[in-house]
């Protein structure tokens, strides 16, 4: 970590304190005027701390501002019980905390702080029941018109506090949508059955805690009918999401519930129509009835997406089995949403509703706006039980329930300031999906030093006022370069100063790998910021070392002007020959058994007749023969005194079998140490058998037939 932060701020070609500090968070500047040695460049005065300290810069000469964090708004999350007689207001129930941060940010340099959120005892609750009215409905509009009072009733196990409303859908009112004739169009509905005349959508009753009140309404609603198969269901979402006064939505836990037994078009779909407009995403409710739906194409799902999470509304769509796929592919693409399977005539639509709450409300969810440029944030969850996510699993927790607390560790980094150089403040909101609560975040910049505060512009110490005197060195004005701001732009590429950036007097300007500005190079700049280009005349990289196993010395080293230097404990070019020599300790504690020396942690024997990892083997060596004779005569001859334990004690090397003396292996053909052995056997025999260690494996050859002594017979 050292080096590479050495190389990158010292070759960074800061020209100033502010390019400095953005260069990494361990970078310095030294405001010392009189650091600089002659021929240093002031971009010299950007180092890594330890270097400039080494480097005899004053420690209070020091410039290496830090980020920080102030919490501004901290009120801790309630603790609300529903059968207290004091009820709260929603806007008094705190279930997330804190509320309010400052973040400053230096380029770099994360800051991390931890975010808490605790789900509410008897928080409000406002559902607003959107109903297709098409004629396949008819029996389901039987079995809603009681559902205010027998909701309200079955949500007061959950809330105290709830609100209830009912809108209802059709469809676009033009052709091919609906039929225009003027008879169908006063009655849609074939044979004697009275329908009421197509519409849009309708905002039918504006949220209300009184459960009477929404029977009364919807029993007076009537069956519409349209002629496509697929609903107008989109345009109603979009209004009642926008439409927040009309609706009468509170800044409490906002359901919108979906009922349909139908698909729904989208963008593109007006067209059939000959509506071509997007929709614009705005309220047009007049008299509590959509009026633009002739007007503007449906939107699309993004569109509705993006409405439903700015105005923190969960939605349940309750649609028939037939259309769960259709459903759950939309759920998918809409966060903090469920589906749940309607039966053909509604008549589950409240234990429906319970069961989808209950998913959606112990789940939480991370969200945040559009950060600035440069800036990035991620997220870490610590959930119940001590279950940690990282990476998108790290903005959620599940199986919360009401009372449980959960925390989220959220770090924000800046990799750069603002395009424009200027450290305006810059504020970010985190929620989370589906609450109207969120955590308001102002972050401050870290763009220049405090010393640069105290700058002298138009100094006599740069070139005739050419530039600021600021952190012990000139910023130049506009069109001027140079450690003194003694040169202009226009100058910077005449014979006489590009003679100081050739090295040795040669040819080429800064080596090729850097453009002279006003008598001194100024190096270039790769792809891979790791890859630098450093040294008077550019001529030192830190990447064109030499490499072993497709690593950069070795990885045992660090390349700096085309030179490994390694680390403790390795030497070569390429750092890849170790200096250990635990690997060369032989049983009996000596260095390669004292018979060779050890070379990059390899023992190389001395005596070509020595082998094994520390020279411990020697085939040729007098007893080899009669070492292995016996195991020699059970493997191949099934004979001897390890006849009986043959498997055990003689299975470590390799048998090959041949016909005759002449096809043994010779020592002329062998690259590797062998011993040929003559033994004899119980019945005064002779047995032929080669020993060797080749690559590790011990290899015996021996001939298949046995050889006579005088008379007997073998």
């Amino acid at each position: 970590r050292y080096v590479i932060n050495f190389v990158t701020c010292f070759s960074a070609n800061a020209q100033s304190c502010g390019e400095c500090i953005q260069v990494a968070e361990t970078c310095g500047w030294c405001s010392d005027e009189t650091f600089l040695t002659v021929g240093e460049s002031k971009s010299a005065r950007c180092d890594d701390l330890e270097s400039l300290k080494k480097r005899n810069c004053d420690v209070a000469k020091i410039e290496n501002p830090r980020g920080s964090i102030s919490i501004d708004e901290n009120k801790p999350v309630t603790n609300r019980k529903k059968d207290v007689a004091e009820k709260l207001k929603p806007e008094q129930i705190t279930q997330i905390q804190p509320q309010k941060l400052t973040l400053t940010l230096r380029s770099g340099e994360p800051q991390t702080f931890e975010l808490k959120f605790k789900r509410a005892e008897d928080y409000p609750i406002d559902l607003y029941y959107l109903m297709d009215l098409s004629f396949s409905m008819k029996d389901d509009l039987e079995n809603v018109k009681n559902l205010g009072t027998d909701l309200m009733r079955e949500m007061q196990e959950i809330t105290s506090d709830f609100q209830i409303g009912f809108g209802s859908i059709v469809e676009k009112t033009v052709m091919p949508y609906i039929s225009t004739t003027p008879a169908r169009f006063i009655n849609p509905c074939t044979g004697n059955q009275n329908c009421t005349r197509p519409f849009s959508y309708k905002n039918v009753l504006k949220l209300t805690d009184k459960g009477d009140e929404f029977n009364r309404l919807v029993s007076e609603q009537q069956i519409s009918e349209n002629l496509d198969s697929s609903e107008g269901g989109f345009d109603a979402i979009m209004q009642v999401a926008v439409c927040e006064e009309q609706i009468g939505w509170r800044n409490v836990t906002r359901l919108l519930v979906f009922s349909t037994d139908a698909g729904f078009h989208f963008a593109g779909d007006g067209k059939l129509g000959g509506i071509v407009l997007p929709n614009d995403g705005r309220c047009h409710l007049e008299n509590n009835t959509y009026t633009m739906s002739h007007y503007y194409d449906y939107p699309s799902i993004a569109h509705l997406v993006q409405k439903l999470s700015d105005h923190n509304i969960q939605t349940i769509f309750a649609v028939t089995e037939e259309f769960q796929p259709v459903y759950k592919e939309l759920k998918n693409l809409i966060p903090k949403s469920a589906v749940g399977t309607l039966s053909s005539n509604s008549s589950n639509v409240i234990k429906l509703i319970i069961d989808a709450y209950n998913s959606l409300s112990s789940e939480v969810i991370l969200e945040n706006g559009r950060l600035p440029e440069g800036v990035s944030i991620t997220y870490k969850s610590i959930c119940k039980n001590g279950v940690e996510g990282t990476g998108e699993n790290g903005r959620k927790c599940s199986n919360i329930s009401i009372g449980d607390e959960v925390s989220f560790k959220i770090s924000i980094e800046s990799q750069k300031c603002p395009s424009s150089g200027k450290a305006e403040p810059e504020t970010i909101r985190i929620k989370p999906l589906g609450f109207t609560e969120e955590v308001e975040i102002v972050l401050n910049f870290i763009c220049d030093c405090q010393c640069a505060t105290e700058g002298e512009p138009d100094s006599k110490k740069c070139f005739e006022g050419n530039g600021t005197f600021e952190c012990g060195a000139c910023k130049c004005n506009d069109g001027r370069i140079g450690r003194l701001c003694e040169c202009s732009i226009d100058e910077v590429r005449t014979e006489d100063l590009d003679a100081n950036c050739r090295k040795d007097n040669g040819m080429d300007i800064c080596s090729n790998n850097g453009d002279c500005v006003c008598g001194t190079c100024e190096c270039k700049k790769r792809e891979n910021p790791a890859e630098i280009y450093s040294g008077k005349y550019c001529e030192c990289d830190n990447f064109n070392c030499d490499r072993s196993n497709n690593k950069l010395c070795g990885g045992h080293g660090r390349c700096e002007c085309r030179k490994c230097i390694c680390d403790a404990n390795y030497t070569g070019s390429a750092c890849d020959c170790s200096l250990e020599t635990s690997t060369c300790l032989a049983k009996n504690g000596q260095i390669c058994n004292g018979r060779g020396t050890c070379v990059c942690g390899i023992c190389k024997c001395t005596s070509p007749k020595f082998q094994g990892p520390t020279c411990e083997i020697c085939p040729t060596c007098p007893g080899v023969c009669a070492e292995h004779k016996d195991c020699v005569q059970c493997r191949a001859f099934e004979v001897g005194e390890k006849k009986d334990t043959c498997e055990r004690d003689c299975s470590y090397f390799q048998l090959i079998k041949v016909k005759d003396l002449n096809q043994l292996p010779q020592p002329t053909d062998q690259s590797f140490s062998l011993a040929h052995c003559k033994e004899r056997d119980a019945n005064d025999c002779w047995f032929y058998y080669t020993y060797a260690i080749r690559n590790d494996t011990k290899e015996v050859y021996v001939v298949e037939t046995l050889g006579m002594i005088g008379p007997a017979k073998c």
